[in-house]
């Protein structure tokens, strides 16, 4: 599995929102500036990113944007799904588009496996991702 690289800049943008944690707010094109991805793709996930209820926007002289919830309480999966939709490693648990469905015996097991990935990622606090560079 490999991501999309708009979940991997999601990661990436709530990582640096989440470093800016008690400092107040930061804009998108400061986002933009501290990761080095352009400004127009962190405002498409930025908007993303807020309407899944990760990031708040707020206007004003001392606006901008910041983590919807605190750190610790928004994972990996999170942001993820955002961007992707439900974490799956495949279509067909989901749809009914595949020539070997009839006989297929593997779409019993692909809900195990895809819970357990998501288990996996729901695992990983954003707060990790801000902290991991402390323990290298």
């Amino acid at each position: 599995m490999r991501l999309s690289n708009l979940a991997d800049y999601a990661v990436i943008i709530m990582r640096q929102a989440a470093s800016h944690c008690g400092d107040g707010r930061v804009s998108a094109a400061e986002l933009a500036k501290e990761t080095g991805l352009p400004v127009p793709t962190v405002q498409r996930l930025v908007s993303k990113l807020s309407a899944a209820n990760l990031l708040r926007s707020v206007r004003g002289a001392h606006g901008g944007l910041q983590l919807a919830r605190p750190a610790a309480a928004i994972s990996v999966a999170d942001i993820i799904e955002a961007v992707e939709g439900p974490i799956a490693l495949t279509a067909c648990v989901d749809s009914h588009d595949c020539d070997f469905e009839a006989t297929c015996k593997m779409k019993p097991h692909w809900p195990i496996i895809n819970t357990a990935l998501r288990g996996a990622l729901a695992d990983i606090p954003l707060t990790q991702l801000v902290h991991a560079e402390e323990l290298v």
